[in-house]
């Protein structure tokens, strides 16, 4: 264990080392100084305390949402905005409107931890972070951020909330789940520190989430106020491991998360976000973390729960944090702030710290010379270069052989081959892409509530085909940790398993939990979600056009476990299908 940990470390080590790494804006020159110095002299008290605001956008909520928005910034002057669901180009020419009411150029953030597709239409999904773990070739992951920055510059954007890296041992994590790089703290830490790199040295300022650790819990913080009961220790070894290995190499921002944490805190019901002995303690005396220090969304019930009526955004700046993120009601919040000054709950300097520390921020960004961003071609740019090309060769590196492969290399593409997808309600794109190989396949759908007598008319056919292939798909938009098949189909995928079958999983690696049987399958392949890509890449394993090299990032159980996947290397074949 000893020498993983040191190989590890030295990869982290050597991947930093060799990138072209962009100064922190910590890192203070002549040029910046007067930049934030002059804007700073020109804000008085509320106004530096409205630079701690950043507000919620969206532009798929109408022109009464826009304009409520803009009234905001405008009476209010915020320091910036977190845009959500909507459209690039919207978006775009919202952002030149939202900037030219504001004096102080606003920093524009979205939380995009797959890229812009998480939020907006029309736009790249990169893979999940649960995915991403899997793949071996930590520069992919390097590039991918990259390419992410480039995507937000041409929006206009300066921040992304990412990467998360928090890492995720509990398979019940309601809120992280397939957010995280896996449940190797290590692993975490490599994966997170590349994807960090690539947005930071491309120009986009990261906020790595969520401190100290959200991995282990079974509570979700939008919802209610989770309880970590570990001691410190615990967490200083495990949690807080990635965040210490980030901050060491420049991470610029860190979020705070909404959690109870009796062993760093022990005043009754209070979230991390508003603990002074985590956030100034623990992240910035402790640890040394001089970056930005944002807040998780203060609309939320962890944080809203016992501190209503915007308490909640005053402790939060007493507590030290520096941008208060999408507060209940932002108005009163910097009223409820002043007031906390006046009552001497809180100090001017200690604010003042932290706006300057936004405004270097925004320097950093290129605020002190802002642009307007150009609305035409926006889809197309998006759109075009290497990004789709990219996104299908992160998939590739992601597919995960578990069990023999032998079957796999024994797959003739000139057999009677039967292609299964179940969860679905039309042929999928796994099984068109698998047609184009194999030559001689039938393809049969079941859908997540397929009868017994659907299962029987299946099963009947099955019995004249050479080769069975099973593909278990979860259309859900976000692939939790069991599926949502009926029993009847969960017991027709263990059937199938004690047959001469391979077996694809495109949906959360920990499904196999709860699909008892499915390690008899002769084959596995887990693709971990549903995307198109990963279909693609699949089928590409499957037809011996490419090496699998993916590794499970996660214990599935005491079968599956981290770490492990067998490198299959692909056999050629004639169009006959025999080895050449």
């Amino acid at each position: 264990m000893r020498l993983k940990f040191l190989l590890i470390i030295s990869l982290i080590t050597t991947f930093a080392s060799t990138a072209q790494v962009r100064k922190s804006f910590t890192e203070s020159n002549s040029e910046q100084e007067l930049w934030v110095d002059s804007v700073f002299k020109k804000l008085n008290r509320r106004g530096k305390i409205a630079q701690m605001f950043f507000l919620r956008a969206h532009t798929d909520k109408g022109k009464a949402y826009e304009q409520s928005v803009a009234e905001i910034i405008k009476k209010n002057k915020v320091g910036g905005l977190v845009f959500f669901q909507g459209g690039p180009g919207r978006q775009a020419a919202l952002t030149n409107a939202y900037q030219s009411f504001s004096k102080v150029p606003l920093l524009i953030a979205m939380d995009a931890e797959w890229g812009l597709g998480m939020r907006l239409d029309s736009t790249i999904s990169y893979p999940y972070q649960m995915t991403l773990g899997a793949i071996q070739d930590t520069n992919l992951i390097y590039r991918m951020g990259q390419l992410i920055a480039g995507d937000f510059k041409r929006l206009g954007m300066h921040i992304n909330f990412a990467p998360v890296v928090d890492v995720n041992n509990n398979p019940n994590n309601p809120v992280i789940n397939y957010r995280s790089f896996g449940d190797n703290k290590f692993n975490v830490a490599l994966k997170s520190a590349a994807y960090m790199r690539g947005l930071q040295d491309a120009g986009i300022l990261v906020s790595i989430k969520h401190f100290p650790g959200h991995g282990d819990t079974n509570v979700d913080s939008h919802n209610d106020l989770p309880v970590l009961n570990f001691t410190k220790e615990r967490l200083d070894s495990l949690e807080l491991f990635p965040f210490k290995e980030l901050i060491r190499q420049g991470a610029s921002g860190v979020m705070v998360a909404h959690m109870s944490i009796p062993s760093l805190d022990n005043t009754p019901h209070l979230p991390s976000t508003l603990s002074e002995p985590i956030v100034t303690g623990l992240l910035k005396q402790q640890l040394g973390f001089r970056g930005l220090v944002f807040s998780d969304a203060m609309e939320m019930k962890g944080v809203l729960k016992f501190f209503p009526e915007g308490e909640a955004d005053v402790r939060a700046v007493i507590a030290g944090n520096d941008v208060i993120e999408l507060s209940e009601n932002t108005p009163r919040a910097i009223k409820l702030v002043r007031k906390a000054v006046r009552e001497k709950r809180l100090s001017m300097d200690q604010i003042n710290v932290s706006v300057k520390k936004i405004l270097a921020a925004k320097y950093w960004a290129g605020l002190n010379k802002p642009a307007q961003i150009s609305t035409t071609n926006v889809f197309e740019d998006l759109n075009g270069g290497e990004a789709n090309a990219f996104n299908q060769r992160l998939s590739d590196a992601a597919v995960t052989v578990l069990k023999s492969d032998s079957l796999i290399k024994d797959l003739n593409t000139s057999r009677k081959t039967a292609i299964i997808s179940l969860g679905v309600s039309e042929v999928s794109l796994f099984q068109k892409e698998m047609q184009k190989k194999f030559n001689n396949s039938t393809s049969f759908i079941l859908s997540k509530i397929a009868s017994a007598a659907d299962i029987k008319n299946v099963t009947r056919d099955l019995r004249s085909f050479d080769q069975i292939i099973v593909a278990v798909h979860d259309y859900r938009k976000r692939p939790q940790s069991s599926l949502d098949y009926n029993d009847e189909l969960k017991t027709f995928i263990a059937d199938l398993a004690k047959l001469n079958t391979v077996t694809c999983l495109f949906a959360n690696p920990y499904t196999l939990r709860g699909l008892p049987g499915i390690e008899k399958s002769k084959s596995l392949l887990i693709n971990y979600q549903n995307s198109d890509e990963m279909q693609v890449a699949a089928a590409k394993v499957l037809s011996n056009q490419m090496q699998a090299s993916g590794r499970l990032p996660v214990t599935i159980n005491s079968i599956f476990k981290t770490g492990e996947g067998i490198q299959f290397f692909p056999v050629p074949q004639t169009v006959s299908g025999q080895v050449e």
